[in-house]
């Protein structure tokens, strides 16, 4: 039987795994073994933080209702109560959303939720 050279196997794993690694520092994206061990870590990264930034959102997404709710005389949980008492289902990022872009709109859903709070 004819002796197997897997060369052009093996080449073709390594290009693979060093083109994915491009963009690391140093030998992280020239070294194949350094870069097997890199790219793995990032991966494992990249799975967790696509959890993690649905976190991070949703913080920042109170933080700016808190802080366009109290510029009104109110806080965040309170603010919150009201929704809830008014009836008013609006998500957290479109309450952001609004503070942020469309301040005339949010005052108005704050005068509401002033109302509902009696």
């Amino acid at each position: 039987m004819a002796r197997v050279k897997r060369g052009t196997t093996t080449h073709a794993r390594h290009k693979k795994v060093l083109e994915q690694s491009k963009g690391f520092v140093g030998r992280s994206s020239t070294n194949y073994r350094i870069a097997l061990e890199r790219l793995e870590k990032s991966l494992q990264y990249a799975y967790r933080d696509r959890r993690v930034k649905k976190r991070e959102f949703r913080g920042l997404w109170i933080q700016r209702i808190n802080a366009a709710v109290r510029a009104q005389g109110l806080t965040y949980s309170r603010f919150i109560a009201g929704l809830n008492k008014a009836g008013i289902e609006i998500d957290r990022k479109v309450l952001a959303a609004l503070a942020y872009d469309d301040a005339a709109a949010f005052e108005a859903i704050v005068t509401k939720v002033k109302e509902a709070l009696g």
